[in-house]
């Protein structure tokens, strides 16, 4: 696939998981006004089953990574392979997922009838908070490597979505684990929502978390870096994405 037609799949996926994150936010508080712990068990279902099948769409496109961590890694470990992104190719996609993000949040408002370009008033701040992110977000990056390297890149979306699910309750920060998502969510002042204040905590937490996993991925799976192009998941049984029309 060409950059820009893998950009632009990253863009809407990334939409529409922050979409799926924030809306499904917006119905479960509206729904169960009284009952947080069912408000946050209906957005983990629904973000679970969201992303699953945002992987199974555009997965062929642009690997679904949606997640700039989950890029920097794929380029990180591609870029002595010859596999993976490139670093062009990777600012583009963390713009685009970023951009992606920030559009979803917009759109939500729009759709259940807010502002449509707010800023969350939700604090998240503690070392607490940002260790679960550490946690998170290695956790994340952890899995989709060894499905690459154990060649079950097929599982992917129900083994993604249904960690991420599982994420937002044994996690204290509900497993933001991704900086275009914190980024986008900041959009929202909603029960998903994060405030500006807070997001550079957790980005900073994601990047660490990220740098965690590759220390464990050189000691665990030392020649990942040659499966860095099935990270998602690879456009095609046999060949690498980049080498399609």
């Amino acid at each position: 696939m060409s950059l820009a037609r893998r950009l632009s799949a990253e863009f809407a996926g990334t939409g529409l998981l922050v979409a799926a994150v924030v809306g499904s936010g917006i119905a479960a508080s509206r729904l169960s006004p009284r009952d947080v712990g069912l408000q946050l068990l209906e957005n983990a279902i629904a973000t679970a089953f969201a992303l699953g099948a945002l992987i199974l769409m555009f997965g062929p496109v642009s690997g679904a990574h949606f997640n700039p961590v989950v890029s920097a890694v794929d380029w990180w470990l591609g870029r002595r392979a010859g596999a993976g992104l490139t670093g062009r190719e990777l600012a583009g996609y963390a713009a685009a997922q970023t951009l992606g993000a920030i559009t979803g949040a917009v759109l939500v408002n729009a759709m259940f009838g807010l502002s449509a370009v707010t800023s969350s008033h939700t604090e998240r701040d503690g070392g607490s908070l940002w260790l679960a992110e550490v946690a998170a977000t290695a956790g994340l990056i952890l899995l989709i490597v060894s499905l690459a390297r154990s060649g079950r890149t097929s599982t992917a979306p129900a083994a993604v979505g249904a960690y991420i699910g599982a994420a937002y309750w044994w996690t204290s920060s509900t497993s933001f684990a991704n900086p275009a998502v914190t980024v986008g969510r900041m959009f929202s002042d909603t029960f998903a929502g994060i405030a500006p204040g807070s997001a550079p905590g957790f980005i900073i937490a994601q990047v660490a978390g990220a740098i965690v996993a590759l220390a464990a991925i050189a000691w665990w799976f030392p020649t990942a870096a040659n499966h860095a192009a099935d990270v998602v998941v690879p456009a095609s049984p046999s060949t690498d994405r980049r080498s399609e029309p």
